[in-house]
């Protein structure tokens, strides 16, 4: 038995960037910062130790993070290490580079935009703004796709009606 089992909490470092394969498939790529925080023992002084790791998102949970991560986000992953290979163009040497594939993300911490008066993000305004340059730049790379429709939630008596659903999986 064997197990490749990545867990992180962190700071994304940069906007993600959301791309579409020739068939129309979603991935996207951001960078994680994780910190280490420790006393040293000589010194008595608080020392700290940042990481970096390249996370790789696919297919629709790729489209998530393209939609609502933004740089800053502090997130929670579960995904896995996979390690590639290419060779560099200017040198001719192989290079090999170490990410994460993750398959589970949630974020973590307050919603910065689109929050109503007691916190729960309205589904008209739980997207964050976007510059839109890069906003066009993304609709011109993505391939034609039916949209989801959005329903209009009406007030019933189940009780149910008030509850943020808006979070997405």
């Amino acid at each position: 038995m064997s197990i490749n089992k990545v867990i992180l909490i962190g700071n994304v470092g940069k906007d993600p960037e959301l791309r579409y394969n020739p068939s129309g498939v979603a991935w996207c790529t951001l960078s994680l910062a994780t910190t280490r925080k420790w006393k040293d023992r000589d010194s008595g002084e608080q020392r700290e130790e940042t990481e970096w790791h390249r996370l790789v998102f696919n297919d629709r949970l790729a489209e998530v993070v393209g939609e609502y991560i933004e740089k800053g986000s502090k997130i929670y992953v579960e995904g896995r290490l996979k390690t590639r290979k290419y060779e560099d163009k200017d040198t001719g040497k192989d290079v090999y580079v170490t990410e994460i594939m993750a398959d589970q993300m949630q974020m973590l911490g307050e919603r910065r935009h689109g929050d109503d008066n007691d916190g729960r993000a309205q589904r008209e305004t739980h997207r964050p703004p976007r510059d839109p340059d890069r906003q066009q730049g993304r609709q011109q790379q993505r391939p034609q796709q039916r949209q989801p429709q959005r329903t209009s939630r009406q007030d019933s008596n189940t009780g149910f009606s008030d509850m943020d659903d808006d979070i997405p999986l």
